[in-house]
């Protein structure tokens, strides 16, 4: 659905990156099975340094398009690297807020200090388990000169569309993996609902140390970038767009 954005440059070019280097896109909203509203998107860092702290607030609103509440989300990745992406799930549980109608979405973020991008997952694969819950496995490899430690893997389901459909992660067990060495993954699909819309995935895996080497698999799937400002306030009517929109389409083979 496209929406209108305004993009407000940051007063301070040197400590925030340069305007519509960094954007929301893909995001949507869907009832889980559990009765929870999630707001769910991608946050792409097209700036040259990396980034962290995202404080991403949505602001609901009702049928006639008055605010009703605005709730806070962070990113789920603890850093976001130059060129990476990083993915949001804002939760919404209090039923008072569920027939709210449309919502805007404003983030505001932080640089952070710069990690080597040496963890490489070097194969997944998204299946059932036994009990018919959805799961990617796979292994990850530490390409580092230390230990990586509090490891992280985080997964971002695409539907046809190419909207987020669903988010999630998983700490590996054990959390920590010496230079060199291999370690199988497994993360649970939580929302079964939303998970089988999901024609397409991608993983980011990082530790306290390092990131994702900038190889992460996909699966095949159309996948619509839409690039915005560096703080921006995200609206769901075309006619009020103000600034360009640059879109961009490229198929993946898994």
């Amino acid at each position: 659905m496209m929406k209108y954005i305004l993009g407000v440059i940051p007063f301070l070019l040197i400590i925030q990156p340069a305007f519509a280097d960094v954007f929301i896109n893909n995001d949507q909203q869907y009832l889980s099975s559990d009765g929870s509203l999630h707001i769910v998107g991608e946050i792409e860092n097209n700036s040259d340094l990396p980034l962290n702290q995202f404080k991403i607030t949505a602001e609901l609103l009702d049928g006639n398009g008055f605010q009703i509440a605005k709730v806070d989300g962070k990113s789920i990745n603890n850093v976001i690297m130059p060129g990476m992406n990083g993915v949001f799930d804002i939760i919404i549980t209090d039923h008072s807020l569920l027939m709210m109608s449309d919502y805007n979405l404003e983030f505001d973020y932080k640089i952070a200090e710069p990690k080597n991008q040496v963890i490489q997952i070097i194969s997944s694969e998204l299946k059932r388990d036994s009990q018919g819950n959805n799961v990617i496995s796979g292994t990850l490899e530490n390409k580092g000169v230390v230990t990586a430690n509090m490891i992280k893997v985080i997964a971002t389901l695409y539907d046809r569309d190419g909207n987020v459909a669903t988010v999630s992660s998983a700490q590996m067990q054990p959390d920590f993996l010496r230079s060199g060495d291999a370690s199988f993954f497994i993360i649970p699909i939580q929302d079964k609902s939303q998970s089988v819309h999901a024609v397409d995935y991608m993983l980011i895996a990082e530790s306290d140390e390092y990131a994702t080497v900038p190889e992460f698999p996909l699966g095949s799937g159309l996948l619509l970038i839409a690039s915005v400002s560096s703080y921006i306030i995200l609206s769901r009517n075309p006619e009020k767009i103000i600034n360009s929109i640059s879109k961009v389409s490229r198929v993946l083979s898994f």
